[in-house]
């Protein structure tokens, strides 16, 4: 599903971010990315969305290598790709319901799948009761759960998640990520970067730790460093 082959990434100024990754995901893996902050992680998961580019080295999603596609190339491969933020960017004038759409309809999907997979979708997470209601009257654990339903409604091949309970209490960050759990057995591939030790202990998935730009350690079934 996706590989890092030697990947080197220094930015403008001269500062090293990775150094020479080398990595595989395969198709339905749940893998965790842990690290320090500046460990690398956030430059990790902007080459893999082509917001930033590599100084040397491949990177391939889905056999397709990335540093080879044009523009248009790298919409299509967005749309196989859900991303979920730590600060969940709901559209504040848009009803639960219309958030979830609103993904949907920017990749031209038709009123009639909308209307038959967004309700289906909300169900997943747990939210058919709130489907008219606005994010500021969500809690921030149902907001994340709408930004899921966002990110999985399109069918993507890979989720993305960016310290997704980083603004979550401990009872409603296992919950989310026991939700991602859900999502990885009906098959699609989850990669999530965390600080949160407690999540990454309960869930003993594969762990991936990055320091000073370099993998460190790659656990089939991990836990979070007890020196970090």
């Amino acid at each position: 599903m996706l590989s890092f082959e030697n990947v080197y990434k220094r930015y403008d100024n001269g500062t090293p971010a990775l150094n020479g990754i080398n990595l595989e995901i395969d198709d339905k893996e749940f893998v965790f990315i842990i690290g320090a902050s500046g460990s690398g992680k956030s430059t990790l998961l902007k080459l893999i969305l082509k917001e930033e580019s590599i100084t040397s080295g491949n990177i391939f999603f889905k056999d397709l290598k990335l540093s080879d596609l044009g523009k248009k190339e790298i919409l299509k491969v967005r749309r196989s790709l859900g991303v979920v933020f730590q600060d969940f960017r709901l559209l504040p004038n848009k009803t639960v319901y219309e958030n979830v759409a609103y993904a949907m309809e920017v990749v031209e999907k038709t009123d009639r799948r909308i209307k038959k997979d967004v309700p289906m979708v909300l169900s997943l997470v747990g939210l058919s009761d709130k489907m008219d209601r606005y994010p500021d009257e969500l809690s921030g654990g149902e907001q994340q759960r709408v930004a899921i339903a966002r990110a999985i409604i399109n069918r993507p091949d890979l989720i993305i998640a960016d310290e997704p309970t980083g603004n979550l209490d401990p009872e409603n960050s296992i919950e989310i990520v026991k939700l991602f759990e859900k999502i990885n057995e009906q098959g699609t591939t989850v990669l999530i970067v965390t600080h949160d030790k407690d999540i990454v202990n309960e869930m003993q998935k594969r762990v991936i730790e990055i320091d000073k730009g370099v993998v460190v350690r790659d656990d089939e079934k991990g836990i979070y460093s007890n020196e970090n």
